[in-house]
């Protein structure tokens, strides 16, 4: 039985080769120069996972503006994938565009620790954000029971590229933060003569600080 464990951020994503519901891919190269999120469910037509599929669809030209693709996966083999996409153009009028992993044999949920035993045997609702390089940046996991906030997924995609134009960090709750609004954390000083020159560029109007630790800009 292969090991399950869950890729740490900054670790590669582990590489594999599957059937989709749009044929077969090669994980990640396939997607090279592209962000991706690449989101488990635990079975085709189930009630939660029908609503976070349209979710995600609703929001699909969104996330392809930000340069990602949505690849979805589950346990289920290509045929149940394929007669639930059916169903859901049929009866809900929305189209499925993006492809949806069949790991019948669960090989691919082990390696990304998509299964969770003290929850079953089937995928937990889990979330990986990676870059164009192939590298894990963010992961999220939520139980069976519970669906997921796909505008938050949209938001963290907008933050980590955000984050790597222009080498800042962003709040809580941004671009709507209770102390600073849209503005970016500029990273602290890490030494005496940057923190001083921090406070000068405050005092210029350059940059914001409520202390030479904490200074944040416009972006």
């Amino acid at each position: 039985m292969s090991e399950i464990r869950m890729p740490l951020l900054g670790e590669k994503a582990p590489e594999f080769t599957a059937k989709t519901t749009h044929g077969v891919i090669h994980f990640p190269d396939d997607f090279k120069g592209k962000w991706v999120v690449l989101f488990s469910h635990p079975a085709d037509f189930t009630p939660v996972c029908t609503t976070e599929f349209v979710a995600f669809q609703k929001r699909f030209e969104e996330f392809e503006k930000l340069n990602v693709q949505l690849v979805g996966l589950s346990i289920d083999q290509v045929f149940s994938h394929i007669k639930w996409v059916e169903w859901i153009r049929e009866k809900l009028g929305v189209e499925i565009k993006f492809p949806i992993i069949a790991d019948d044999t669960g090989e691919i949920a082990k390696k990304y620790g998509m299964i969770h035993p003290g929850k079953g045997t089937n995928t937990v609702r889990a979330v990986f954000v990676i870059d164009p390089n192939g590298i894990v940046r963010a992961v999220l996991y939520y139980p069976q029971e519970i669906g997921r906030n796909m505008d938050e997924i949209l938001r963290l995609v907008k933050a980590l590229q955000t984050s790597d134009k222009y080498g800042v960090a962003l709040p809580a709750n941004w671009p709507n933060n209770e102390l600073i609004d849209g503005k970016a954390i500029i990273p602290p000083a890490s030494d005496e003569k940057t923190a001083k020159e921090r406070l000068e560029k405050a005092k210029k109007k350059e940059i914001e600080c409520f202390d030479w630790w904490f200074c944040y800009k416009s972006i």
